[in-house]
């Protein structure tokens, strides 16, 4: 009977359209929108726990809309004017309760599962074979937190029966999640906010950084929050006295205070390193995480040419080695190269989609010339190293010509700077193959201390300071 009476009451109510509206929405900005979720490692179909992390950021506009919604689906009956003849029934407040709240957490559940269920597909059909189970929590946890809101609106609603109730809901949580909501300007986001209070808030920053994950704290701490927010809202819904709606609000209190006692204190706390994804697994001297195992085949292989390349160009001076690098730093942060290790980083654009001899290619650039700022962003202007590395793997190929790593692109620095790559690549083989030689182990080494003057001076036999 139960069971049927909630069939009725989501084909005859307007239930089923927030979880519509939350999966449509959802899926028209990642799909429409040719966003940062489509790009790197921790892109939204690239590995399952950034697939749950992106969707789970969308809480951002989706919390505050669920509980919008839930206020104005708890105003139905005040708005009939039914609520006094609904009382006289002996069917007990709670059970009449139940039935709009189960409705509405269905379709919302529902709607976002199936949110989830279209990236995971996408995760199992692409590069990685890396299938841990942390991402479950992160995806479960916002979950509870659209039901939790729908719920909490749906009580307060009931029992602030107004037009007004609503938008002035969703004002004020949109309001909260603006003040509270961490920003990902750094690795490890932060907010305005103490970060035990921040982390009440189920949003979650954008992903920058495939291996870190949020904490098991995270994770119990809001959801004692959520279903302290959840109690009160299904009974503030169920109340019938001002007594029980007075009371109505001690289960938000008491989750509050239980999850700021188990909340991390320090902002480094809140996003930890998945160590099992953070595991190096290795065929020889080349090693790449756990999480992309799945290169690793041609990336060992390529990885050993251009180690036997390296070794042929700078002899004892060469790296012995091609290794991941995981180590976390902030976006556009600087990195540290080493001379014994080709340090990678599969966000780098050179080596995103790199295959065959283009992969070749960009690891022997990197083991030449260190970038110490990566190449995510050479387009932009903010990176002169490409056409240095260029410059210098044509010359350890012995290309008959200056062939570039990457397309020129159109930004007015790299104009300036391609037409020194061929001053630079000109006047190096204008030399001897001892000076060549010579020249491009002072690169090298000029390139591993992170200069800041452009590298293009010492191909070309320049000063630098």
């Amino acid at each position: 009977m139960t069971g049927r009476v909630l069939r009725i009451e989501l084909k005859r109510s307007v239930a089923p359209w927030p979880g519509i509206v939350v999966l449509g929405g959802s899926l028209a900005i990642f799909c429409l929108y040719d966003g940062l979720w489509w790009r790197g490692t921790a892109g939204w179909t690239a590995q399952w726990t950034s697939m749950a992390l992106w969707t789970r950021s969308l809480l951002t506009f989706l919390w505050p809309l669920a509980v919008g919604t839930g206020a104005v689906y708890g105003l139905r009956e005040p708005r009939s004017r039914m609520a006094e003849l609904l009382t006289t029934v002996p069917r007990p407040a709670w059970r009449r309760a139940a039935l709009p709240a189960g409705a509405m957490a269905l379709a919302l559940a529902s709607g976002f599962g199936l949110l989830v269920l279209v990236g995971g597909v996408q995760v199992a059909l692409g590069r990685t074979t890396y299938t841990p189970l942390d991402w479950l929590p992160i995806s479960l946890v916002a979950a509870l937190a659209l039901v939790a809101g729908a719920v909490f609106g749906m009580g307060v609603a009931r029992a602030l029966p107004s037009v007004l109730t609503p938008p002035g809901l969703v004002l004020f949580f949109l309001m909260l999640t603006a003040l509270l909501r961490q920003n990902s300007d750094e690795t490890l986001p932060s907010s305005v906010a103490p970060n035990r209070l921040a982390q009440l808030l189920p949003v979650t920053a954008e992903p920058r950084e495939m291996l870190l994950t949020l904490s098991g704290s995270v994770h119990l701490g809001q959801t004692l929050w959520l279903l302290g927010l959840l109690a009160t809202g299904f009974a503030l819904l169920s109340a019938v006295t001002r007594r029980a709606r007075l009371l109505a609000v001690i289960p938000v209190l008491a989750g509050a205070a239980l999850a700021l006692l188990v909340l991390p204190v320090a902002a480094r706390d809140t996003y930890v390193v998945d160590k099992a994804a953070a595991a190096l697994v290795c065929d020889g001297p080349v090693c790449v995480t756990q999480a992309n195992r799945a290169r690793l085949p041609e990336f060992a292989r390529r990885g050993k040419e251009a180690l036997r390349v390296l070794h042929e160009v700078l002899g004892d001076k060469a790296p012995n080695a091609v290794r991941e690098d995981t180590r976390l730093r902030a976006i556009a942060g600087k990195r540290e190269p080493s001379g014994d290790v080709v340090l990678v980083d599969f966000d780098d654009r050179l080596l995103a989609d790199a295959t065959g001899e283009k992969l070749t290619r960009a690891l022997i650039a990197q083991g030449l010339a260190p970038s110490c700022y990566g190449n995510n962003d050479w387009e932009g202007g903010g990176q002169g190293n490409v056409p240095v590395q260029s410059v210098a793997v044509s010359w350890a190929l012995h290309d008959s010509r200056l062939r570039p790593l990457a397309e020129r692109g159109s930004d007015a620095y790299l104009r300036t700077i391609w037409p020194d790559a061929e001053v630079a690549w000109q006047r190096l083989m204008a030399l001897s193959p001892a000076e060549q030689r010579s020249r491009i182990a002072e690169l090298h080494t000029a390139a591993l201390s992170c200069p800041a003057d452009h590298q293009l001076a010492v191909l070309a036999g320049k000063a630098t300071r």
